[in-house]
């Protein structure tokens, strides 16, 4: 049986509301996931949300994003998606064009090394998910992604 929550955290009672429980273990595991992914990521000198930006632009195919559209499918918000990308372009992942048509609109690409590195991550990070969440029967973890999707509805 796991841990109470409450008693992972060193606190000396439960909680007063299960919606605080609930919101304070949402937030904790999913540091200790994100601590982890990081973790793995490191060797290929990237971070969680730099793979986040490979993974959005490789997604939009040859016709790439431009800053705002990238900014607005990150997992978790940053708030400089242009010093962002300006680290993800000096690493040589990602090139910006800008438009012929519209001399505003620059668009951000996938370069091969960033088509690459984020192409050899997959089976890695795949691997890593189902380790990591393996114990949790399937119709549970089906149970969680739509309560979580629920939760987000209402936000």
């Amino acid at each position: 049986m796991a841990t109470p929550l409450h008693a992972e955290l060193q606190q000396t009672r439960p909680f007063d509301l299960l919606e605080e429980e609930a919101h304070v273990s949402i937030g904790r595991t999913a540091a200790l996931l994100d601590r982890a992914f990081a973790q793995l990521l490191k060797p290929h000198g990237i971070t969680p949300t730099q793979y986040n930006v490979l993974r959005i632009l490789r997604g939009a195919g040859a016709a790439g994003l431009c800053r705002n559209e990238v900014g607005a499918r990150l997992v978790t918000p940053v708030p400089d998606v242009t010093r962002l990308l300006d680290r993800m372009a000096d690493l040589k992942l990602i090139a910006r064009q800008r438009s012929d048509e519209d001399r505003r609109l620059v668009r951000t690409h996938l370069t091969a090394k960033g088509l690459d590195l984020v192409n050899g991550l997959d089976s890695v990070l795949r691997a890593s998910h189902q380790k990591r969440l393996a114990h949790i029967p399937r119709e549970r973890m089906q149970a969680l992604v739509d309560t979580l999707a629920e939760v987000r509805a209402h936000l």
